[in-house]
């Protein structure tokens, strides 16, 4: 019995779920988001709540319910309240810089390092003397927020001797011992 499927999915004011020809179309004030859902899951849209049922006890069929309805709950607090994540670069030198879409990382490679954000993400960098520079990614898409944000920090994942890289702020990296003296 999927426990996670069967509770409703709350509809908050201000936010318009639709579901039609096997696609949930979720629409706020953050933006709008699609997910097409499977045959075998049935989506009820009434008294200000979306529910999830299955046909059979299958054992695809309980996946896909509690995860249909964990999509269709991210989509609308995505569109309601936004989604944001932090990421830290620890490291001599590393500076990131934004231009429109384009972020700029000096990650200790010979050339600086640009990437695309998509048009979706709202992008900052944040610079104090004295700190590590960080980066904050907005979106109402929390599929593709996470996406972006594993994107960055694979430019330069957090290494675990002196823990240089880029990290999520609150992350804890496993810390190893360097190289032991030689015995005499």
């Amino acid at each position: 019995m999927s426990r996670i499927g069967n509770a409703p999915v709350s509809i908050p004011s201000g936010v318009e779920v639709s579901m039609a020809d096997g696609v949930i179309r979720v629409k706020g004030s953050k933006g709008e988001l699609v997910q097409s859902i499977d045959s075998c899951i049935s989506v009820k849209i009434e008294d200000g709540n979306v529910n999830f049922s299955r046909e059979s006890d299958h054992k695809d069929h309980r996946s896909k319910h509690g995860l249909y309805r964990s999509l269709v709950n991210n989509m609308v607090e995505g569109v309601s309240k936004g989604y944001q994540t932090k990421q830290e670069l620890v490291g001599v030198g590393y500076r990131a810089a934004v231009q429109g879409q384009k972020l700029e990382l000096a990650l200790g490679y010979s050339h600086n390092v640009l990437f695309e954000i998509p048009a979706e993400v709202k992008i900052t960098a944040e610079q104090e003397r004295g700190k590590n520079p960080i980066i904050t990614l907005e979106s109402h898409d929390k599929q593709l927020i996470g996406a972006v944000a594993a994107k960055i920090r694979s430019l330069r994942k957090p290494e675990p001797y002196k823990g240089k890289g880029i990290k999520f702020v609150g992350e804890q990296i496993r810390r190893k011992a360097g190289k032991s003296a030689a015995k005499k």
